[in-house]
């Protein structure tokens, strides 16, 4: 069985998907961008602050299914630039101690969703 996970303080989906799914004790988000969920407006003046925005809405979802980052177990991370990949790094980062980090890939790509620079998801399990 699955639950939809949905909230307001992360931005809507822009597309025939939902911002998480719960199965079990497993939650599977869907990759976020730097929408801010408010505005509506891009954050994409500056890759730190993208970065920012794009973890603080994985929170917002986390959040929402009663879980934060220390359950996270996996995350899928895809940037356009690869010369990003420190700065986006070091602000990922911020949100996790290094001794539980989870997995991870970091993958440059040629194209995001309105042209972002970088979109990321997780699974977290209970």
């Amino acid at each position: 069985m699955k639950t939809i996970i949905t909230t307001k303080n992360a931005p809507s989906p822009i597309g025939p998907y939902n911002q998480a799914i719960l199965t079990g004790n497993t939650l599977y988000t869907s990759g976020q961008i730097a929408i801010n969920p408010e505005s509506g407006k891009l954050v994409v003046d500056d890759i730190k602050k993208e970065t920012t925005q794009v973890m603080n809405n994985l929170e917002a979802v986390l959040d929402a299914a009663h879980m934060n980052f220390d359950h996270v177990i996996k995350s899928s991370i895809f940037i356009s630039n690869m010369d990003d990949f420190s700065m986006i790094n070091e602000v990922y980062g911020s949100y996790f101690e290094d001794a539980s980090a989870p997995a991870r890939e970091t993958v440059q790509v040629a194209r995001l969703p309105k042209n972002v620079n970088v979109e990321i998801s997780v699974i977290a399990v209970k």
